[in-house]
């Protein structure tokens, strides 16, 4: 038997993604669809687990301090409780979408499914500032550093105790049933829509998602979780943001970014079969294994493709913005608590600027007077001279 919210989302949808004919009634791909979902998604857990354990076990896992600035007695109280109602929430939101239809199924929905997904999307946080730090959280909250440097390849330069430090607390149920609350909502938003309009199509249907999820992340990032100093976007371009030089400055293309992850969210959850099984899951049915081998690799192919959206509709096009970042504000260098001690005062380090070269992680770097500092035992390259006569 479906749960309740998924018979609901599934009988809004007038034309199914998912498999709908009958097993034998056309020739079955030799490889199905949903194991190579799956295959990325056990992929990527694998890579998540192994980063966690080096960060937990390595030198980063380390509290990153808040500097000398001391924070808003304002600022410290709507942080702290905030922080305790969003933790509080994560239990209630594990036995409201996992536990309690569990008890009553003995399956796991695809509201379960999403939550534990949202919540491993968390990993790939620190990316939008892999080539160019961009983006700061506000380190007076709980934070144990970030696991940012075991990621591979990874360029900006930080180091134990200096880095762009994860608030824990606040970030990882965040992501996990916060995420997945405002994907439920505005599947609920797609659901009236179709309902006024039954005649519109899907893709001005997904048009509409992504209208609302762009205000939307205004609303929650540039109206509330800014200005409330949960972190800042200190590299955003100023030209394109709203309230920009002060720490709350919001760029819109943040608003562009996050809401095509949202709405990419919105239409995985919302564009399902009549079984309730969204795109990536084709080909289920046909999976050997019993029902435990059939909901693992459910559970990975939507991982995978939760992943994807993350990646694709915001940590790709944040490599370009990072890159063509601003000066940081005075109002974001003069507190010490959003900088997590990499440039500013207190270090011969000027924060990240059009005007100096982009140091990599362990390279060389201009420091506050103009002069190149190099790691110790480094030199500058030597110039090859050009050979004669070839």
């Amino acid at each position: 038997m479906s749960a309740p919210w998924d018979r609901k989302k599934a009988s809004t949808v007038t034309e199914p993604i998912g498999e709908t004919a009958a097993l034998g009634s056309e020739p079955q791909p030799s490889v199905k669809p949903v194991r190579i979902w799956a295959a990325v998604g056990a992929a990527l857990l694998i890579l998540q687990v192994y980063v966690w354990i080096r960060w937990v076990t390595g030198p980063y896992f380390e509290r990153v301090p808040a500097g000398p600035t001391e924070l808003p007695t304002l600022m410290k109280t709507i942080l702290t409780v905030y922080t305790i109602g969003i933790v509080i929430g994560l239990p209630l939101g594990i036995w409201w979408f996992i536990v309690r239809p569990w008890r009553r199924e003995r399956r796991i929905t695809l509201d379960g499914m999403f939550l534990v997904a949202t919540g491993l999307m968390f990993f790939q946080d620190p990316l939008l500032n892999y080539f160019n730090t961009w983006c700061t959280y506000n380190t007076w909250m709980f934070n144990r550093g970030s696991w940012s440097s075991h990621i591979p390849g990874w360029v900006s330069p930080e180091e134990p105790g200096h880095q762009v430090a994860e608030p824990l607390l606040m970030n990882a149920p965040g992501y996990a049933y916060g995420v997945l609350l405002c994907t439920i909502f505005g599947a609920w938003v797609m659901r009236r829509v179709k309902a006024k309009w039954p005649t519109i199509s899907n893709l001005r249907l997904i048009g509409v998602v992504a209208v609302w999820a762009f205000v939307f992340d205004f609303v929650m990032e540039g109206l509330v979780l800014m200005p409330i100093g949960l972190y800042t976007f200190p590299g955003a371009i100023r030209s394109v943001s709203i309230n920009a030089g002060h720490y709350y400055q919001w760029p819109v293309y943040e608003g562009l970014m996050w809401g095509g992850v949202q709405a990419g969210l919105c239409c995985l959850y919302y564009f399902t079969d009549d079984r309730g099984r969204t795109v990536v899951e084709r080909g289920l049915d046909r999976v050997r294994g019993g029902v435990v081998q059939q909901q693992a690799t459910r559970f990975l192919a939507i991982f995978a493709a939760v992943s994807a959206i993350f990646f694709v509709f915001y940590n790709v096009p944040a490599q370009w913005f990072g890159m063509h970042a601003d000066p940081w504000p005075e109002d974001i260098q003069e507190r010490s608590y959003f900088n997590g001690g990499i440039c500013g005062a207190g270090t011969d380090k000027p924060c990240p600027d059009p005007a100096l070269p982009l140091p990599r992680y362990g390279s060389g770097y201009i420091d506050k007077d103009g002069r190149l500092v190099l790691p110790e035992g480094v030199t500058v390259p030597e110039i090859v001279p050009y050979q004669q006569g070839k």
